[in-house]
Protein backbone atom coordinates (compact mmCIF):
# COMPACT_ATOMS: atom_id res chain seq x y z
CA UNK A 1 0.00 0.00 0.00
CA UNK A 2 1.38 3.49 -1.06
CA UNK A 3 0.24 5.64 1.49
CA UNK A 4 0.96 8.62 4.45
CA UNK A 5 0.68 6.89 7.25
CA UNK A 6 1.19 8.26 10.84
CA UNK A 7 1.50 6.92 14.11
CA UNK A 8 1.42 7.37 17.62
CA UNK A 9 1.25 4.97 20.29
CA UNK A 10 1.77 5.14 24.14
CA UNK A 11 0.65 5.46 27.73
CA UNK A 12 -2.03 8.55 28.50
CA UNK A 13 0.13 11.14 29.32
CA UNK A 14 3.57 9.73 28.85
CA UNK A 15 5.78 10.36 25.91
CA UNK A 16 4.67 7.97 22.42
CA UNK A 17 6.36 4.27 23.07
CA UNK A 18 6.08 4.40 19.31
CA UNK A 19 5.79 7.68 16.73
CA UNK A 20 5.87 7.36 13.24
CA UNK A 21 5.10 10.84 11.46
CA UNK A 22 2.73 12.15 14.27
CA UNK A 23 2.25 15.87 13.05
CA UNK A 24 1.66 14.92 9.52
CA UNK A 25 -1.79 17.04 9.14
CA UNK A 26 -4.41 14.66 7.12
CA UNK A 27 -7.89 15.39 6.42
CA UNK A 28 -10.09 15.03 9.73
CA UNK A 29 -12.75 12.90 7.74
CA UNK A 30 -14.81 11.66 10.82
CA UNK A 31 -12.26 11.64 13.94
CA UNK A 32 -13.30 15.74 14.57
CA UNK A 33 -16.37 13.99 15.74
CA UNK A 34 -14.85 12.85 19.12
CA UNK A 35 -14.01 16.75 19.50
CA UNK A 36 -18.09 17.42 18.56
CA UNK A 37 -18.89 15.29 21.23
CA UNK A 38 -16.75 16.49 23.93
CA UNK A 39 -17.73 20.33 23.08
CA UNK A 40 -21.16 18.98 22.93
CA UNK A 41 -20.81 17.69 26.64
CA UNK A 42 -19.03 20.78 27.81
CA UNK A 43 -21.71 22.84 26.96
CA UNK A 44 -24.29 20.91 28.73
CA UNK A 45 -28.54 20.20 27.59
CA UNK A 46 -28.03 16.81 26.71
CA UNK A 47 -31.31 15.89 27.17
CA UNK A 48 -33.03 19.03 25.46
CA UNK A 49 -34.40 18.28 22.54
CA UNK A 50 -32.73 19.71 19.06
CA UNK A 51 -34.77 20.24 15.77
CA UNK A 52 -33.96 17.65 13.23
CA UNK A 53 -33.44 20.16 10.03
CA UNK A 54 -30.93 19.63 6.66
CA UNK A 55 -30.01 23.40 6.44
CA UNK A 56 -26.75 24.87 7.80
CA UNK A 57 -25.02 27.49 7.84
CA UNK A 58 -21.98 28.05 5.83
CA UNK A 59 -18.74 28.69 7.54
CA UNK A 60 -17.99 31.12 5.05
CA UNK A 61 -20.45 33.59 7.16
CA UNK A 62 -21.91 34.97 4.12
CA UNK A 63 -25.43 33.92 4.49
CA UNK A 64 -24.85 31.08 1.80
CA UNK A 65 -26.38 27.59 3.22
CA UNK A 66 -25.33 23.90 2.53
CA UNK A 67 -26.76 20.79 3.14
CA UNK A 68 -26.40 16.79 3.94
CA UNK A 69 -26.20 14.45 1.29
CA UNK A 70 -28.26 11.19 2.32
CA UNK A 71 -26.57 8.56 0.52
CA UNK A 72 -23.46 10.15 1.38
CA UNK A 73 -24.19 8.95 5.09
CA UNK A 74 -23.51 5.87 6.61
CA UNK A 75 -26.19 6.18 8.85
CA UNK A 76 -29.89 6.19 8.16
CA UNK A 77 -31.74 6.49 11.46
CA UNK A 78 -31.75 10.53 11.95
CA UNK A 79 -33.43 11.27 8.63
CA UNK A 80 -36.58 9.56 9.40
CA UNK A 81 -36.78 12.66 12.07
CA UNK A 82 -36.71 15.13 10.15
CA UNK A 83 -39.19 17.77 10.84
CA UNK A 84 -39.32 16.70 14.83
CA UNK A 85 -37.17 17.04 17.68
CA UNK A 86 -35.07 14.68 19.22
CA UNK A 87 -32.74 14.67 22.08
CA UNK A 88 -28.93 15.92 22.05
CA UNK A 89 -27.49 12.81 23.32
CA UNK A 90 -29.65 10.27 21.03
CA UNK A 91 -27.88 12.73 18.58
CA UNK A 92 -24.66 12.29 19.98
CA UNK A 93 -25.02 8.39 19.74
CA UNK A 94 -25.87 8.22 16.34
CA UNK A 95 -22.85 10.63 15.38
CA UNK A 96 -20.49 8.27 17.18
CA UNK A 97 -21.90 4.55 16.83
CA UNK A 98 -22.53 4.77 13.52
CA UNK A 99 -21.10 8.14 12.44
CA UNK A 100 -24.17 10.08 11.01
CA UNK A 101 -23.22 13.16 9.49
CA UNK A 102 -26.33 14.88 9.82
CA UNK A 103 -26.09 14.13 13.69
CA UNK A 104 -22.86 15.97 13.46
CA UNK A 105 -23.93 19.17 11.86
CA UNK A 106 -27.06 19.70 14.05
CA UNK A 107 -24.79 18.94 16.90
CA UNK A 108 -22.40 21.09 15.64
CA UNK A 109 -24.91 23.33 15.33
CA UNK A 110 -25.81 23.84 18.09
CA UNK A 111 -22.32 24.08 19.89
CA UNK A 112 -20.67 26.04 17.29
CA UNK A 113 -17.07 25.66 15.39
CA UNK A 114 -15.64 27.86 18.94
CA UNK A 115 -16.56 25.38 21.38
CA UNK A 116 -15.04 22.43 19.48
CA UNK A 117 -11.58 24.81 19.02
CA UNK A 118 -12.02 24.92 22.85
CA UNK A 119 -11.89 21.45 23.01
CA UNK A 120 -8.87 20.92 20.66
CA UNK A 121 -7.15 23.56 22.55
CA UNK A 122 -8.10 22.28 26.14
CA UNK A 123 -6.17 18.63 24.70
CA UNK A 124 -3.23 20.04 23.77
CA UNK A 125 -3.67 19.63 20.38
CA UNK A 126 -0.81 21.80 18.47
CA UNK A 127 -2.23 21.38 14.87
CA UNK A 128 -5.54 20.13 14.36
CA UNK A 129 -8.71 22.33 13.06
CA UNK A 130 -12.69 21.78 13.02
CA UNK A 131 -13.38 24.64 10.36
CA UNK A 132 -16.59 23.62 9.15
CA UNK A 133 -19.50 21.47 8.97
CA UNK A 134 -19.32 18.08 7.26
CA UNK A 135 -20.45 18.57 3.21
CA UNK A 136 -19.55 22.60 3.76
CA UNK A 137 -18.38 22.40 0.45
CA UNK A 138 -18.09 26.36 -0.50
CA UNK A 139 -16.17 26.65 3.06
CA UNK A 140 -14.12 23.69 2.14
CA UNK A 141 -13.25 25.22 -1.60
CA UNK A 142 -12.63 28.50 0.36
CA UNK A 143 -10.02 27.09 1.96
CA UNK A 144 -11.43 26.32 5.18
CA UNK A 145 -10.79 22.63 6.20
CA UNK A 146 -10.96 20.10 9.03
CA UNK A 147 -7.65 18.57 9.87
CA UNK A 148 -5.96 16.48 12.14
CA UNK A 149 -2.69 14.36 13.52
CA UNK A 150 -2.44 11.64 14.90
CA UNK A 151 -0.71 13.00 18.36
CA UNK A 152 -3.58 15.40 18.36
CA UNK A 153 -6.15 12.87 18.47
CA UNK A 154 -4.03 10.80 20.77
CA UNK A 155 -3.77 13.96 22.62
CA UNK A 156 -7.52 13.84 22.83
CA UNK A 157 -7.91 10.56 23.73
CA UNK A 158 -5.47 10.89 26.78
CA UNK A 159 -7.97 14.15 27.85
CA UNK A 160 -10.82 11.99 27.80
CA UNK A 161 -8.96 9.46 29.59
CA UNK A 162 -7.17 11.38 32.03
CA UNK A 163 -11.21 13.92 32.57
CA UNK A 164 -9.89 17.24 32.23
CA UNK A 165 -12.33 18.11 28.89
CA UNK A 166 -15.10 18.04 31.09
CA UNK A 167 -16.22 16.28 34.40
CA UNK A 168 -14.83 13.65 35.21
CA UNK A 169 -18.26 11.28 34.98
CA UNK A 170 -19.19 13.25 31.83
CA UNK A 171 -15.40 11.94 30.28
CA UNK A 172 -16.45 8.43 31.47
CA UNK A 173 -19.52 8.40 29.76
CA UNK A 174 -18.06 9.63 26.67
CA UNK A 175 -15.81 6.98 26.65
CA UNK A 176 -18.53 4.53 27.14
CA UNK A 177 -20.12 5.91 23.98
CA UNK A 178 -16.89 5.78 22.18
CA UNK A 179 -16.46 2.10 23.39
CA UNK A 180 -19.89 1.17 21.53
CA UNK A 181 -18.40 2.20 18.28
CA UNK A 182 -20.39 -0.30 15.59
CA UNK A 183 -17.34 0.16 12.51
CA UNK A 184 -15.32 -1.87 13.97
CA UNK A 185 -12.93 -2.54 10.97
CA UNK A 186 -9.69 -1.37 11.84
CA UNK A 187 -8.03 -0.83 15.28
CA UNK A 188 -10.57 -2.91 16.74
CA UNK A 189 -9.99 -5.71 13.84
CA UNK A 190 -6.29 -6.05 15.35
CA UNK A 191 -7.03 -6.80 19.35
CA UNK A 192 -8.57 -9.70 20.54
CA UNK A 193 -12.14 -10.69 20.82
CA UNK A 194 -14.15 -8.85 23.78
CA UNK A 195 -10.96 -6.56 24.70
CA UNK A 196 -12.54 -2.70 25.44
CA UNK A 197 -11.46 0.11 23.12
CA UNK A 198 -13.17 3.56 23.33
CA UNK A 199 -12.75 4.31 19.31
CA UNK A 200 -14.00 6.56 16.69
CA UNK A 201 -12.35 6.20 12.93
CA UNK A 202 -13.13 8.13 10.07
CA UNK A 203 -13.11 7.72 6.31
CA UNK A 204 -13.32 9.28 2.96
CA UNK A 205 -12.07 8.73 -0.40
CA UNK A 206 -8.40 8.06 0.19
CA UNK A 207 -7.95 7.99 3.75
CA UNK A 208 -8.94 6.16 6.43
CA UNK A 209 -7.95 7.08 10.24
CA UNK A 210 -8.64 5.50 13.40
CA UNK A 211 -7.63 6.58 17.47
CA UNK A 212 -8.41 5.33 20.52
CA UNK A 213 -8.36 3.94 24.28
CA UNK A 214 -7.04 0.60 24.46
CA UNK A 215 -8.29 -1.11 28.13
CA UNK A 216 -6.33 -4.23 28.32
CA UNK A 217 -7.52 -6.91 31.21
CA UNK A 218 -3.36 -7.41 31.87
CA UNK A 219 -1.80 -4.27 30.93
CA UNK A 220 -2.31 -0.45 31.78
CA UNK A 221 -4.34 1.28 29.43
CA UNK A 222 -2.77 2.71 26.14
CA UNK A 223 -4.14 5.69 23.51
CA UNK A 224 -3.13 4.69 19.75
CA UNK A 225 -3.56 6.60 16.42
CA UNK A 226 -3.46 6.18 13.11
CA UNK A 227 -3.76 8.37 10.16
CA UNK A 228 -3.61 6.91 6.49
CA UNK A 229 -4.20 8.97 3.36
CA UNK A 230 -3.72 7.32 0.27
CA UNK A 231 -0.61 8.46 -2.51
CA UNK A 232 -2.06 7.11 -5.65
CA UNK A 233 -3.76 4.09 -4.67
CA UNK A 234 -7.26 3.61 -6.53
CA UNK A 235 -9.79 5.05 -4.30
CA UNK A 236 -11.97 1.55 -4.96
CA UNK A 237 -8.58 -0.18 -3.05
CA UNK A 238 -7.40 2.06 -0.72
CA UNK A 239 -10.25 1.50 2.28
CA UNK A 240 -9.63 -1.58 2.69
CA UNK A 241 -5.72 -1.98 2.07
CA UNK A 242 -5.90 1.33 4.95
CA UNK A 243 -8.33 -0.60 7.34
CA UNK A 244 -5.87 -4.07 7.17
CA UNK A 245 -2.87 -1.89 7.51
CA UNK A 246 -4.07 -0.25 10.78
CA UNK A 247 -5.18 -3.62 12.36
CA UNK A 248 -1.71 -4.88 12.05
CA UNK A 249 -0.31 -1.76 13.57
CA UNK A 250 -3.38 -2.38 16.21
CA UNK A 251 -2.35 -6.01 16.53
CA UNK A 252 1.53 -5.07 16.73
CA UNK A 253 -0.01 -2.64 19.85
CA UNK A 254 -1.37 -5.44 21.42
CA UNK A 255 1.40 -7.37 21.49
CA UNK A 256 3.83 -4.85 23.28
CA UNK A 257 0.96 -4.04 25.76
CA UNK A 258 3.25 -4.63 28.77
CA UNK A 259 6.21 -2.51 27.47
Amino acid sequence: MTSYVSVWVGRPGDPPRHAQDPDRLHGAASTMKVAVLAALYRTGGLDDPVPVVNDFASALGDGSRYHNDRSYDDDDEVWPHLGTAVPARWLARRMIVRSSNLATNLLLARVGLPAVAEVWRLAGAAHSVTARGIEDYAARDAGLDNVVTAADLAALFTALHRGTLAEPEACAEMLDLLAAQEWRVDLAAGLPDGVRIAHKNGWMTGVRHSAGLVTPPDAEPYVIAVCTTSRGVPPDDYDEQACRRIAEISADAWAGRAG
